[in-house]
């Protein structure tokens, strides 16, 4: 039992790593990934809501797979991602890219769902892992940002980037496979109908868990352009801010990772410092406290998503925990969706402090409704 909670928190660390590389990597090369397409902003902005499209239609699936499937799905999905990844290097239009990203972010959506079930099961027998996972991601998409950055300095094309993170997602797909040293039970096999189940209780964690990825997404979208139109801040100042985003999740999440406060009153006092540094930033009179605001938000909002993922997979029975997951996940991606989509909409009727004033108070309602989360 011991090597079994070893082996699925090593899993799940290497997975949410794996795909931090990837979206690390992503969001550095996404500009020649564009000219390497020859799409226009227009374009380009279709096709990245492609991804968000292939992802919440291939989550319950990837649930349903992963309880099906068992452990052995893991390194498989892993494995299918790197391949999906590299393809962004081949688009040589906007609608191949489309096209591209639609597969791209049904096997990240898979992955995501893969990885959190193996958190919630290594869980479920051991200490808590899922935070201290959240953290990882991040970590590795600050790296592979950085390492992306250098690549690309040096003249190295998509085809060299994607290549290399493709290795490297290769490369945490065999180590999943030689971690996979769990004995195999002799549980029922949950059947295709747990595609159309989704639990009452289920769904309003991942409603709580979309209002988290809302507070995250909008910040990671909407703090450079805040500093830079609102606050006049230069480029390089107003880059800063969704990698200090990053980074305050990443310290928020590997530092929260052994909080002993009840689940409910942790979560709803970190919304609230979520909401605080949200206000802060928004209302900022310079481009420095609005970094140090986004910073506190994104201390705050850190630990949310991986408790409410933690406390659905509790919900479920061993064998339906990758369903159980994939109902809170595909609800909760939502949030992430509409987050930055909802702040354009709200700057547009309003204006831009206001509609990101906006985010604190999604922040408020969550601490309010944390203390009633199911679980």
């Amino acid at each position: 039992m011991q090597v079994a909670r070893a082996t699925g928190r090593a899993r799940a660390l290497v997975g949410f790593a794996a795909l931090g590389i990837f979206w690390g990597a992503w969001g550095a090369e996404l500009p020649a990934v564009q000219s390497h397409a020859g799409a226009s902003d227009a374009a380009l902005g279709a096709a990245l809501f492609c991804i968000g499209a292939g992802a919440l239609v291939a989550m319950r699936g990837a649930g349903v797979l992963v309880d099906r499937g068992g452990r052995g799905v893991l390194p498989g999905i892993t494995a299918a991602f790197a391949v999906c990844g590299f393809l962004p290097a081949l688009a040589t239009s906007p609608g191949a890219l489309a096209a591209i990203l639609l597969l791209v972010g049904a096997a990240s959506g898979s992955l995501d769902v893969a990885i959190n079930s193996e958190g919630v099961r290594s869980e479920a027998h051991g200490p808590p892992v899922l935070r201290l996972a959240h953290g990882m991601f991040s970590v590795a998409a600050v790296v592979a940002s950085l390492a992306t950055g250098g690549l690309r300095a040096a003249g190295a094309g998509p085809a060299v980037v994607f290549g290399a993170m493709a290795a490297v997602v290769l490369a945490a797909a065999l180590a999943a496979l030689v971690l996979d040293a769990a004995p195999r039970g002799e549980e029922e096999t949950p059947g295709l109908r747990e595609l159309l189940r989704a639990p009452r209780p289920l769904l309003a964690l991942g409603g709580l868990c979309a209002l988290a990825f809302f507070v995250e997404g909008a910040w990671q979208s909407w703090g450079a352009v805040h500093l830079q139109s609102t606050l006049g801040a230069g480029a390089a100042l107003s880059s800063a801010a969704p990698a200090l985003l990053a980074a305050a999740m990443a310290t928020g999440r590997i530092g929260g990772q052994n909080l002993k406060a009840p689940e409910r009153a942790l979560l709803a006092a970190a919304a609230v410092v979520a909401a605080g540094g949200s206000a802060i930033a928004a209302l900022a009179p310079s481009a420095g406290v609005a970094l140090g605001g986004i910073v506190i938000a994104g201390l705050g909002v850190a630990i949310c998503a991986p408790m409410l993922i933690a406390m659905g997979g509790r919900l479920a029975s061993a064998d339906r925990r990758g369903s159980a997951v994939s109902v809170v996940t595909t609800v909760a991606y939502l949030g992430f969706l509409l987050g930055p989509a909802a702040v354009g909409v709200a700057a547009n009727a309003t204006s831009l402090r206001a509609a990101l004033a906006g985010i604190a108070v999604v922040a408020l309602v969550l601490a309010a409704l944390a203390r009633r989360a199911p679980g």
